[in-house]
């Protein structure tokens, strides 16, 4: 009997690993493993903000990209001693994505980024230059900032539940899809805090260690957080890079964060691929 594979589901900015429930439940009923990770500071590592949001100290200050790649690898050698692996990487965490199947191609039979950062010609902030990396979640971030950054060593937000105009803001950035609870369910289990540097070279592809592994990019057309267009590059970047490995890509017609609050779009494409 060929054993099941075990998928680990890494979260974006401000999530955690709650946020993929809905899709870890669909996974483990069609007979596969899944288990999505914390990284450093987030979920229930992560540092509650008491008092003061401008000057308490962020449990983010001083996280690495290198902490978040250690913990994931040693998920999945953990995993891989039980059968094939499936690395899915949503928005930001398709950096931490990349950088680990650089690191240990061998750990991971398939990637797949869902609507998820990967950089190939350049690092993060190459692509947040260019001009198809403008989204509605960006022209909100002043709003939501609630500290300086570099005071603080970290990004800090407030989501401004209190706000029913930057909520409904969020909603069309976010959520379009859902409903308004769904929106303010979501909003509630972020976290406040998020790493600000990036090592820009470790999460590049690096195409002869990368490049060795299959990779999926699941597209989300209605994704108005991460535009289509920069997703659009993305792929066209790394088939470039890699003209013999090119992404498998499936369009899915939702939300940045619709993908995960109705799950069973997406779960029947991670049940579909090839090799698993």
């Amino acid at each position: 009997m060929t054993a099941p594979a075990t998928f680990v589901l890494v979260h974006g900015a401000f999530a955690c690993a709650p946020h993929w429930g809905p899709v870890a439940r669909g996974l483990t009923r069609r007979g596969h493993r899944a288990l999505a990770v914390d990284l450093p500071g987030h979920g229930l590592d992560a540092r509650v903000v008491v008092g003061d949001p401008g000057t308490t100290p962020s449990g983010m200050a001083g996280r690495s990209t290198a902490g978040d790649v250690e913990s994931v690898l040693d998920v999945l050698r953990s995993a891989r001693e039980h059968g094939p692996v499936v690395l899915v990487g949503h928005s930001r965490g398709g950096l931490t994505t990349t950088a680990c199947a650089n690191a240990a191609p061998e750990l991971v039979d398939h990637l797949v980024y869902v609507s998820a950062w990967c950089c190939v010609t350049g690092g993060p902030s190459a692509y947040q230059t260019g001009p198809d990396s403008g989204s509605d979640l960006d022209a909100l971030l002043p709003r939501l900032v609630a500290a300086d950054p570099a005071a603080l060593g970290a990004l800090r937000v407030d989501w401004g539940l209190d706000d029913p105009d930057l909520v409904d803001a969020l909603y069309a950035a976010l959520l379009a899809d859902g409903t308004r609870d769904e929106l303010l369910a979501m909003l509630r289990s972020m976290d406040t805090d998020e790493a600000l540097v990036i090592d820009e070279d470790a999460v590049r592809v690096d195409p002869a260690r990368w490049g060795r592994v299959p990779h999926t990019y699941v597209r989300l057309s209605r994704d108005r957080a991460l535009p289509v267009a920069l997703q659009d590059r993305f792929v066209a970047d790394a088939d470039a890079a890699v003209p013999d490995n090119p992404f498998r890509v499936v369009d899915l017609p939702t939300s940045h964060l619709g993908v995960q609050v109705h799950p069973e779009p997406l779960v029947d494409q991670l049940v579909r691929v090839p090799g698993i």
